[in-house]
Parts: C-alpha cells; structure tokens; sequence
C-alpha cells in the first residue's frame, strides 16, 4: 500500500478485514470546534476517532506531545487497531492532523499506514457514504516500538543551532514565521528557530486541497532552500502540521525526516531559547 490513498481506493477497498481507517480530524482550540462531536455526526464507514490531545503524554503541559510506546499500544488496541492492519488515516483540510497520526504510527514502528488525499472534505464533496454514532471496536493487540530517529526534543534542537548537521523547515505561515502576524497560542515569541526555513504547508497543496505530485513538491522544497537529501527536521506551532512536511519530504524519498514535537509551543515559550525575525 502507498503512503499516499486517493478516496477512489479506499472506496474499492473500504471494508476488507486487514484494513482500518482512522478519522484523525483535529482544530486548533480558536477555531472553537469539536472534532470528536463532528466525527459522531458523520465519519466514514467503519472508522475510528483517534484524538490526538488524548493519546499523548499527558505528564507535560505542551500539547499532543507524543505518549510512551505502552501508552500508545494500549490506546491504539482500544481503538481496534492490531498490529499486522493496514492504516488509512483522513483528516481535514491539509492534511491536519492526518499527517500527524501517520507520523506518530510511524515513530512507534507501524509502516503499513497511508494517508488519505484529500481528506474528509473530499470524501464528502463527492457524496460519498458515511455513518454515524460512536463506533465499539474489538480490542486487538498491537506492538509499540519507539523510533527514536523520527523525533527531536529541545536539547536536540539546542544542539542542532551550533552543529547544523540538519536542516530545520518551519511549516506555519510566513507572517508568523517572520513575526508580523500573531500566534495563536497566548504567552509565545514571535518568530522562528535560528537558520530555519520557511514553508507554509499550504505551499505542498492544490487548490483543491490535494497534495502536489513529486515535481510540485520537489519545488517547494527546493524554492524553501531544503535539501531533501540531507537531514533535515521539520516543526511548526505544536507539531501537527510539521508533520505534514515530513509527509512530503516522504514522497521525495527522504523517510526518516524528523518532526521537532515541541515545536514552536515549546521553543516560543521559552526565556532561554534564541529567535530569529
């Protein structure tokens, strides 16, 4: 199975007993809505909600930070998620947060995970089924194994300012990257990690909202000034959208590209962290 789905795929193959698909819709908290009630509402056959916020690591006050490797295996069981399935995450609008979800199975050793193109909003455009009400899974076993070259942490990051053996690519918008537009979270700094790069996520979309093909998203990048055959590590506001990048860069053929998970939450949050504008 490719990383990447069309909604023509998973039709034709929606309902077959390795495949499970994940509704990974997730808003950031100013927008004011409720994902999991929307999901309730309406959602494609047969998925489950995997919330992003729940299965993290609760211990810390930054968010959807990833949980352990139990954690995770615990939640994704529930869910009725088994360790030989086939994955098809969907989410909204580029990619949020279904790249995040692909990701994270990815860092806790799953590979056989896509994302959906398109997302929920093109399911839904072409009038295709959906269902309502709570789903009850079957619980399923599922094995857990950290990946720790896919994740950077704040030493990481600290380390990386002086060595610069990996390219940072920041994936908010340029005016909060440079520092004329506000973020959205209270308490932040304005601007980005010394010496990253900027690329809004949209950049990686067309105007319908699918992702571009290989030459579109080799532009990008390389308009961006990244190298996707060098190391490079991706961030953001909280770690959702980073992974979208990473996503991209995985369609280039660069799959170990690393998502900072604090992102600018944490590095923005900061006293003693540098910023650039």
């Amino acid at each position: 199975m490719d990383a990447l789905v069309t909604t023509d795929w998973l039709a034709a193959h929606l309902g077959e007993p390795d495949l499970r698909v994940v509704d990974a819709t997730w808003y950031l908290p100013h927008l004011e809505r409720d994902a999991r009630a929307e999901f309730t509402v309406a959602h494609i056959p047969g998925a489950v909600f995997f919330d992003i916020d729940e299965i993290s690591d609760r211990a810390t006050s930054l968010p959807h930070m990833l949980p352990d490797a139990e954690t995770f295996a615990g939640a994704v069981g529930r869910l009725g998620i088994g360790a030989g399935d086939r994955l098809v995450v969907y989410g909204g609008r580029y990619m949020v947060a279904s790249a995040r979800v692909w990701w994270t199975f990815r860092v806790f050793g799953h590979e056989r995970v896509a994302v959906l193109d398109g997302g929920f909003p093109k399911w839904r455009a072409e009038d295709r089924p959906v269902e309502a009400g709570p789903p009850s899974p079957a619980p399923r076993s599922f094995t857990a194994r950290f990946r720790p070259e896919l994740v950077r942490d704040l030493d990481a990051m600290r380390a990386n300012l002086a060595g610069r053996g990996a390219q940072v690519v920041d994936a908010r918008s340029h005016g909060r990257f440079v520092g004329t537009e506000p973020e959205f979270r209270p308490g932040l700094k304005s601007g980005h990690i010394p010496g990253s790069r900027s690329l809004p996520v949209a950049q990686l979309f067309d105007a319908e909202g699918g992702l571009l093909g290989f030459d579109g998203l080799r532009r990008a990048f390389a308009e961006a000034g990244v190298n996707p055959g060098q190391p490079v590590v991706t961030t953001c506001g909280s770690g959702v959208t980073a992974a979208v990048l990473a996503f991209g860069l995985h369609r280039l053929g660069a799959p170990d590209a690393a998502v900072y998970d604090g992102s600018w939450t944490e590095w923005g949050g900061r006293d003693d962290t540098p910023v650039e504008r």
